[in-house]
């Protein structure tokens, strides 16, 4: 404050011109009140310099945002000074000019006032002569038209005719942002009155417009009035509707964020699982490429014993060629050697023997491994209810793949029957849900419709009680205004009786009023109740989903105890081929035991491909199985998107049911302003 008082002084200095004591001494006592930002200079007697130096202070000032200038007696040309000034200021909300005699420069400067500034908000112009020159009222008219910033407009006293109506009319067309408008006590009369409620089926911010005081016949007051509830109640029930799609739009929101979060959950277990699939499969993949490259080994073996013995064989045929001579020798050594192949027969025969004890061996132990096979599917139950014991008892016992993978098919079957009876439980709770909802939402309907007739009767008769006072209101005004110069006391005592009896009538049905918002209210209440409804369904749908999701884990157990399955058939047939290997050590040096041994091999590789195959054809078995689990789960979430949005789309309909109840009954068009 210290610092404008300096500026002003600086500026009337270099204008030449003396500063105002009054105005010093007003800024004096606005700077020993802290935090004051309104400019008070009311009824100082204000000069031309001082208008001009405040004027231009006013452009870039930031310090007020309220600025009061009544019955200052401002001249034309200092009102232009200052209006100027307040053009590009950014900070004055409220400007008051009462009592200035503002004329025709005056409203010019105002229409440019209202084109240009962006801050003012209210703006009081009472007891000035603004109607009197129809060219400068037509451009403040225009300025007002152009403006979408000002809220409250006082042209109270202005001597506006039926003209400058017409004018302020066009301008109420083009204005949006306009709420408040007081025009009492002119002379706009019939025309103008009906000029103004022309305009207001095209204005729908104009909330409250007083035209007491105006020669208007009491018809054309009372569709002002009604027009002017109508755009209350269209600005309430607006700000109603933008609250309640605020409010919906942040549930469908946290719904969406919700679903999204699941879909992200379900994915990565999904991608979990399918990790897992394939990691077993590259193990399985490799484990079959470690055997193949033994078989390749031996193969090579076996080809070098080949080469060996085609060596041996051309050494004997050179050996014979020398030797010929020699028969006896040959004979001897052929003796010896026929005696030597029947031991090595012996041997190759006792050999055979220990292999086939060996295989009978082996079946007496794969017969007894499926008696305990059958014993353990005789306990499955037992080891059900005991999952940890389960777990180590299936570490250490060899169950057959095609059993578990049976085992897994029917549990599957057992998961899809209990989904379906949960499907329909779940339908049959959201039909008793929806049979309940109607019957409530008839009986709420009833009990409106009967509180509706009953209200609209009280409501219609206070109606015509305050029309019949209305009128008789109306025709003292005029009465008074025909005779203001002579009984202007007389007429401040019937304006305050008047005003004491409306502010009673008005008590009155402000509390017919809250009745009425108390049953909506309880309306309102009733759409909760049903959201916190729709609210327990899907904590239905989750407990769900935790069901499925326990599947999912229990299906996952069953892929870890096939897991430690395959690790057991594995040993065994690493143990085959330790076995094998012993064998093929032994019987190196003879080709017919090495046939045999080969075909033991083939026999071996069979069963290992056999052995793949099952376990492919298992993993397609399982994947096959995740897919449709997958495909289930994707079925029931599309569901659930349905039934909530069947949800969403009953409340909207129950929402738009009750707005249209309300706004289209009688009760609405005939309700008091508040």
């Amino acid at each position: 404050m210290e610092e404008f008082r300096k500026a002003y002084v600086e500026l009337c200095k270099e204008s030449h011109a003396e500063p105002q004591e009054t105005v010093l001494q007003q800024l004096h006592e606005l700077q020993e009140v802290p935090g004051q930002s309104r400019l008070d200079l009311a009824t100082q007697s204000l000069s031309l310099d001082t208008c001009r130096v405040l004027g231009k202070l006013l452009q870039t000032e930031t310090l007020f945002t309220e600025i009061t200038l009544s019955d200052c007696m401002l001249n034309e040309e200092g009102v232009g000074h200052l209006l100027n000034g307040l053009c590009s200021n950014t900070s004055v909300k409220s400007l008051d000019l009462k009592g200035n005699n503002l004329r025709a420069l005056g409203a010019e400067a105002m229409g440019k006032l209202l084109r240009q500034n962006k801050s003012i908000k209210c703006l009081t112009l009472e007891w000035n002569s603004l109607g009197m020159w129809e060219e400068g009222f037509s451009l403040f008219c225009q300025g007002l038209g152009a403006n979408r910033f000002l809220h409250c407009l006082d042209l109270r006293n202005n001597q506006i005719n039926h003209q400058g109506a017409g004018e302020l009319a066009m301008a109420l067309k083009c204005n949006s942002s306009l709420q408040e408008l007081d025009l009492r006590w002119n002379s706009i009369g019939l025309l103008g009155g009906r000029a103004l409620l022309s305009c207001l089926h095209s204005n729908k911010t104009l909330r409250r417009l007083e035209v007491a005081g105006n020669n208007i016949p009491s018809d054309v007051l009372k569709a002002v009035e009604q027009a002017m509830d109508h755009n209350q109640d269209r600005l309430t029930m607006l700000a109603e509707n933008h609250s309640r799609t605020r409010v919906l739009s942040k549930e469908v929101l946290s719904l969406k964020e919700e679903k999204a979060k699941q879909f992200l959950d379900l994915m990565d277990t999904i991608d979990k699982q399918r990790e897992e699939i394939t990691r077993s499969s590259r193990t399985s993949a490799a484990r079959v490429g470690q055997l193949q490259e033994a078989l390749n080994e031996r193969q090579s073996v076996m080809n070098s014993l080949k080469a060996k013995l085609q060596m041996t064989e051309a050494a004997l045929a050179l050996s014979e060629q020398k030797v010929h001579n020699l028969g006896e020798l040959l004979t001897a050594t052929k003796q010896e050697q026929t005696s030597m192949t029947e031991c090595q027969l012996k041997e190759l025969r006792q050999q055979k023997q220990e292999a086939a004890d060996r295989e009978a061996k082996l079946l007496r132990d794969l017969s007894a491994a499926n008696e305990k096979n059958l014993l353990l599917r005789n306990q499955v139950d037992e080891l059900e209810r005991r999952c940890k014991a389960q777990q180590d008892q299936v570490f250490q016992m060899k169950q057959d793949l095609a059993n578990t993978t049976a085992e897994l098919k029917l549990r599957a079957v057992q998961a899809e029957e209990r989904l379906e009876m949960e499907k329909k439980r779940f339908k049959q709770g959201l039909e008793d849900m929806e049979s309940l909802r109607l019957k409530e939402v008839d009986h709420m309907t009833h009990h409106m419709e009967a509180s509706e007739r009953s209200m609209q009767e009280r409501i219609q008769r206070l109606e015509a009680i305050r029309l019949g006072l209305e009128e008789e209101l109306s025709r003292v005004k005029a009465a008074a205004f025909a005779e203001r110069g002579q009984a202007e006391e007389e007429l401040i005592k019937v304006r305050g009786q008047a005003r004491l009896e409306e502010q009673q009538r008005l008590d009155h049905l402000e509390e017919k009023l809250r009745l009425m918002t108390q049953s909506r209210d309880e309306a309102q209440n009733y759409c909760v109740h049903q959201k916190q409804a729709v609210g327990e369904a899907q904590v239905k749908v989750g407990h769900l989903t935790l069901q499925i999701e326990g599947l999912k884990r229990h299906v996952e157990e069953l892929q870890q105890d096939l897991s430690g399955k395959e690790q057991e058939k594995v040993a065994e047939v690493n143990k085959v081929k330790v076995e094998l290997q012993e064998q093929l050590g032994h019987l190196q040096a003879e080709r017919t035991a090495q046939e045999g041994l080969r075909e033991k091999i083939t026999a071996l590789e069979r069963q290992l491909k056999v052995l793949s195959s099952s376990h492919r054809e298992a993993l397609m078995d399982k994947d096959s199985e995740i897919s449709t689990l997958q495909e289930k789960l994707r079925m029931r979430e599309a569901e659930i998107c349905r039934i909530r949005e069947e949800e969403a789309q009953r409340a909207s309909f129950l929402q738009n049911a009750i707005l249209t109840y309300v706004q289209g009954s009688p009760l609405r068009a005939h309700s008091p302003r508040k």
